[in-house]
């Protein structure tokens, strides 16, 4: 009995030994390997050159086809990627970190200000009043109060800074404050002429200690264990530095001990008006500039008056 041929072509190249069913059949594992096996099978049954070529072009086609899922598999991949992995990080979301440090504590700041300017002045007036000899402390009071008012005016009026315009309403709730101010830095130029800096900054504690006081007697605010044993400290350090003050004047001192009482009835006063001043104001407030610039222009006429009245205007004119 004749068996008819099975139509499995092999290829005169093949070497002995490998079976056809080895050639032509392969189980697919996955789609691609499945194609690509049997362009490889397909390969191996082309017996002539010219079948042969075709194989060549279907194998090329098949790996171009393969290069180009690949490419666009990976190209799908990094779309589907996070962001975060293509991106640099954004700098808005992390401005934190190039942002300058605030200021926590503004009055840290002004405190430190304050005694610059303070400790600048008192030794500017010392040399000036002791180095110089100069007999006419209330007119460098009245000179200083002259350019105070120009700056805060200059500022005011180019609009850096904002102050409460001067009403008589106001003026007359101030005056009895003001008239305090003029006390106070006249007789702190005074004192100052014969006390040394040292001894004039112990001796201004004392005014801590009556202001402290005060605020007890008028306002019955309690003050704790702590600050009533710093200002005892206060006290017990103005009465030695002034024991062992070898530069002692009976006059010095006595201006100064004046001085303190006018700087405490000075804080006390303020905040008695301050209220009432408020209220004089147009817009309801009084803040830190405005209360310099009415203190320093009502203390103008008052400052000129004194300086007639202590007849310094003799002495400039001859100095």
């Amino acid at each position: 009995m004749r068996i008819p041929p099975l139509g499995i072509h092999v290829d005169p190249d093949t070497p002995p030994g490998r079976k056809a069913s080895e050639i032509t059949t392969s189980p697919p594992v996955n789609g691609e390997k499945s194609i690509f096996r049997e362009q490889i099978g397909g390969y191996s049954a082309l017996a002539s050159p010219l079948r042969r070529e075709v194989g060549n072009r279907s194998m090329a086609r098949s790996f171009s086809v393969d290069d180009t899922d690949l490419e666009d598999a990976k190209a799908s991949k990094d779309r589907d990627r996070p962001s975060h992995f293509l991106r640099l990080p954004n700098i808005q979301n992390h401005s934190h970190f190039l942002r300058l440090p605030d200021i926590q504590n503004q009055s840290l700041l002004s405190g430190l200000a304050y005694c610059i300017a303070s400790c600048s002045m008192i030794l500017v007036n010392k040399f000036v009043l002791s180095g110089y000899g100069f007999n006419a402390g209330i007119f460098l009071m009245l000179y200083q109060n002259i350019v105070s008012v120009t700056i805060v005016s200059t500022l005011s009026l180019s609009g850096v800074i904002r102050t409460e315009p001067l009403t008589w309403r106001l003026i007359k709730v101030w005056l009895p404050v003001n008239i305090i101010f003029v006390g106070m830095l006249t007789t702190s130029m005074f004192s100052l002429k014969y006390i040394n800096v040292a001894m004039l900054t112990i001796l201004k504690n004392v005014a801590n200690v009556l202001t402290a006081s005060g605020e007890t007697y008028f306002f019955k605010k309690q003050h704790d264990s702590q600050v009533w044993i710093s200002l005892m400290l206060m006290i017990i350090s103005a009465v030695a530095g002034g024991i062992t003050d070898l530069s002692f004047h009976a006059v010095g001192y006595t201006w100064q001990i004046i001085n303190c009482f006018l700087t405490a009835s000075y804080s006390l006063t303020l905040r008695h008006v301050m209220d009432s001043a408020k209220e004089a104001t147009r817009s309801g407030n009084l803040n830190e500039l405005s209360m310099v610039l009415l203190n320093n222009v009502l203390s103008l006429p008052l400052g000129i008056i004194l300086v007639l009245g202590f007849n310094e205007v003799e002495y400039l004119l001859e100095t």
